[in-house]
């Protein structure tokens, strides 16, 4: 039968179709290479779990501190919920992710190192994950797990990228990095926010996180009956610091400043919110069989901090490579075999969350996915006798590609090696410094020991540069967004994903790259973030067709087309020059006719 599936190339098959027909008949590698061109219906994986297959749910929240919980010493904030389920969780002291959002993402549903998925950045195309990776919903669906993430995607708002297109049956999410940013509908707010339901934008009412966490518990209960896997993946406490006063109020009248008061608010309000769907799956009767992992994605938010902010000590902030930005709290339940209150030192990172939770599932790795992650069951069940010593590489900084020695760390289980010079991209000093930490005695990262142990320097030096050739390989490849394609019809591009551009400002201009599955004709729709103040000329390229068209003051929206397009790959871009001022568009919609 695979052989067949591997000659057919499923025409005409949707890929949702595609994994209920074969899911629980084929059990082998991938035959799609992970190319960004591959057809997504030509994915085979995973392989037929045995025995009894515990519920999953993956509570991943956003820019919350490793200092951001009682549990961790923090001595104003209200977490009791998460407090009391670490207490009943094998804890992971010492476990890592990356920098900043979307490559800690792309890395846990994956497996592998962020680089390799195609994510390299945040915003301006780099957070897009290739269409060709196989993620751990595909896997878990492919032997009839279902499948959802309500919440943060932020790896591709457009066909192929988007949750549904990754293995995700029910998906409710907000586009881009975050709601508000230019990826969202404008005015769009944490309270009533419009979300994207299964690729069709739905306003809901409610704060974002009740929202999310309502949605989880009706497919909590719609799933009581079958193995299931929730992606709750929260943008809270992410900024803008927007919550209500309730939960913002008593940490005002302990007289702590604005910002932290509304962030502990936020993270009171996520306590609450995941008390409520533990309490649920209790209800249930299936806590027993459910396995919980609470885990954030990177450190605090520069934006968000003030001094009376608790860091635990530890060094850094979330972009940067130092404790503070990469260290998170992890916690993980499952009733009758982890151990209540266990507390783990051996390094573990985002990248072994997918081996992880494949194997207490009971199923085999794909065979074409060569995972940078390691599965940590023996030693979160204490069956394993002895735990290999490792090395975890880190490294984040704007822009398309790594560069060498720019914002990077190397950890093994004592040692750490930083170059945290480089990050920001503005003002960027080029005199690396490269210090090096003993994090058994010294979390806090205050005593450089790089002058004193000049060997272990050079060999985590070495051992980076290898790690960074290997992994980069493909960076630099660009993902393409589909378009004309009967899975989204028309599609929206937005500044969250153009390419060439320095930033996501009026003022700046980028392309999309984009591919057209379907010869034919297509209308455009050019859209700016306000009413234009003055007459000027609007430009649309696409592909070799380049056109324009005059406008008066007081135009917001312009409309071209048809316009015929040949299949394949092609640009878009789409501008406004009047006055000598040179203006992006907001938005492009691109509709097959």
């Amino acid at each position: 039968m695979l052989e067949d599936v591997k000659n057919s190339k499923m025409k005409g098959c949707s890929r949702r179709t595609f994994v209920k027909s074969v899911g629980a008949a084929v059990f082998s590698a991938a035959v799609c290479s992970g190319i960004s061109g591959c057809n997504e219906a030509e994915k085979v994986f995973g392989s037929e779990p045995v025995g009894k297959r515990p519920n999953i749910i993956l509570f991943l929240t956003d820019d919350q501190g490793y200092g951001d919980l009682g549990s961790h010493n923090n001595p104003a904030i209200k977490t009791p919920n998460i407090d009391k389920f670490a207490k009943e969780s094998v804890e992971l002291t010492n476990f890592y992710v990356n920098p900043v959002c979307a490559p800690t993402r792309a890395a846990l549903l994956t497996g592998r190192d962020y680089y390799r998925t195609g994510v390299t950045d945040t915003y301006l195309g780099r957070a897009m994950m290739r269409s060709g990776e196989v993620t751990l919903a595909e896997v878990l669906k492919s032997g009839g797990y279902n499948t959802s993430i309500f919440g943060k995607w932020h790896l591709g708002d457009n066909y192929p990228m988007r949750p549904i297109d990754q293995g995700f049956d029910e998906s409710v999410v907000h586009n881009g990095g975050g709601i508000g940013q230019p990826s969202d509908p404008p005015g769009n707010s944490y309270f009533d926010p419009i979300l994207q339901h299964n690729g069709k934008a739905k306003r809901y009412n409610g704060y974002c996180m009740d929202v999310y966490t309502e949605e989880a518990i009706k497919f909590v209960e719609e799933n009581k009956n079958n193995p299931f896997f929730l992606y709750l993946a929260t943008n809270t406490p992410h900024s803008p610091l927007q919550i209500n006063d309730k939960y913002a109020d008593p940490y005002r009248e302990m007289g702590l400043s604005e910002k932290t008061s509304r962030l502990y608010g936020m993270v009171a309000n996520i306590d609450e919110d995941f008390g409520r769907l533990l309490a649920k799956i209790r209800e249930l009767g299936i806590e027993d069989n459910t396995v919980v992992i609470f885990m954030s994605d990177n450190g605090p938010c520069p934006s968000s901090i003030e001094k009376d902010r608790f860091m635990d000590g530890l060094r850094g902030q979330k972009a940067t490579v130092y404790e503070n930005g990469i260290k998170v709290p992890f916690f993980v339940r499952w009733p009758g075999r982890f151990t209540a209150g266990q507390k783990i030192d051996r390094i573990a990172s985002g990248i072994d969350i997918m081996p992880t939770l494949l194997s207490i599932c009971n199923f085999d790795k794909p065979k074409s996915v060569s995972f940078d992650g390691v599965d940590l069951t023996s030693l979160l069940d204490g069956t394993c006798k002895s735990w290999p010593d490792r090395t975890l590489y880190f490294q984040w900084h704007r822009g398309d590609v790594p560069e060498l020695y720019r914002s990077f760390a190397v950890r093994n289980q004592r040692y750490k090696l930083v170059q945290a010079q480089g990050w920001t991209g503005e003002g960027d000093s080029k005199q690396f410094k490269y210090e090096l930490f003993d994090i058994s005695q010294d979390p806090g990262e205050k005593n450089d020991l790089a002058g004193k142990y000049l060997q272990i320097v050079a060999d985590m030096k070495q051992k980076y540069i290898e790690w960074l050739k290997d992994v980069s390989k493909r960076c630099g490849e660009v993902s393409d967004i589909y378009i004309g394609s009967s899975h989204e019809n028309p599609s929206i591009l937005t500044r969250q994903d153009w390419r060439g551009a320095d930033g996501w400002s009026d003022s700046d201009v980028g392309h999309w790259n984009v591919r057209v599955v379907n010869a034919g004709r297509y209308s455009f729709e050019v859209e700016f973030s306000q009413p234009l103040k003055s007459p000027g000329k609007v430009y649309l390229w696409a592909g070799d067709k380049k056109l324009s068209s005059l406008i008066k003051a007081g135009t917001k929206n312009v409309d071209f087309g048809p316009v015929k397009l040949t299949k394949g790959k092609c640009k878009i871009r789409a501008w406004m020059e009047a006055q000598d001022n040179k203006f992006g568009a907001m938005y492009v919609t691109v509709k097959g006719l």
